[in-house]
């Protein structure tokens, strides 16, 4: 068992193998919360997110999760009360994050209902429904973040990403409703729609094809695409009682972008 004793915040994050959810893993950490990362294809970056935690003081561990396979959430749920004994001596965990998803456009007259099925599952069943296999575990009082996108908000609409947008604004919609529901145990709920961000999505779009980043970055107040350290400070915020007075909010970070 972890040093730190059960009394410690912990908090779940998904897809936090890279981006903007090691971004938030690292950030949360930093607030003296413990950190259970989730990863699915990636289980090398998810160590790294582990070690860099452990090597600046933090507790962290890593589970597997496919976000787009509900019917794991009974298993991920069992060993995530196992790891909760075991690591921290917990039987709740403070929060949970749900960043775990992918990006990449797709013009209207080439989706297919496949296409469509994969965003669906993986950006609005999934969590949704994994923050109701979690929510006996989440304690009075914590907190559900969900990452949303700014291509939901009027200003950042790009052809190509009808589909994508459609699933990150169901989120932020889903989102508002549920901080009604479970405002009876205090359980606070927002969305974090971050805008362009260096991230590995769009399999790893940003890095194939660097010379997308100035027109992108030009959008913005600050003259720069934001940094998953960006986004991760402001969903460390909304996990942390720094924000126990915001609840059913869509919080957008993208520097300025499209003003």
């Amino acid at each position: 068992m972890s040093e730190q004793t059960s009394n410690q915040k912990i908090v779940v994050v998904t897809g936090a193998s890279s981006g903007i959810g090691r971004g938030a893993a690292i950030e949360i950490a930093a607030r003296g919360m413990g950190v259970v990362v989730t990863y699915n294809a990636r289980p090398e970056g998810a160590e790294r997110t582990v070690e860099e935690i452990r090597e600046a003081g933090g507790t962290a561990v890593a589970l597997p999760l496919d976000i787009g396979r509900t019917d794991t959430f009974p298993a991920f749920t069992t060993a995530l009360t196992r790891v909760l004994s075991s690591e921290w001596g917990a039987t709740s965990i403070h929060a949970l994050v749900n960043n775990a998803g992918f990006g990449g456009g797709l013009a209207f007259e080439e989706m297919t209902e496949d296409a469509l099925d994969a965003y669906y599952r993986v950006l609005l069943r999934g969590p949704y429904f994994l923050t109701q296999a979690l929510l006996p575990l989440i304690e009075h009082g914590g907190a559900i973040v969900n990452t949303s996108s700014s291509a939901v908000r009027p200003g950042d609409t790009e052809p190509g990403y009808s589909g994508y947008a459609a699933m990150k604004g169901g989120l932020a919609t889903a989102t508002r409703y549920l901080a009604k529901e479970l405002s009876g145990r205090a359980i606070r709920v927002n969305s974090v729609s971050p805008g362009p961000t260096r991230t590995r999505l769009g399999d790893n779009a940003f890095e194939r094809f660097p010379e997308v980043i100035d027109g992108l970055a030009a959008k913005t107040a600050f003259g720069r695409i934001g940094e998953p350290a960006d986004i991760g400070k402001v969903i460390a915020f909304l996990v942390s009682d720094d924000s126990a007075w915001i609840t059913g909010e869509d919080i957008l970070a993208t520097g300025g972008y499209a003003l």
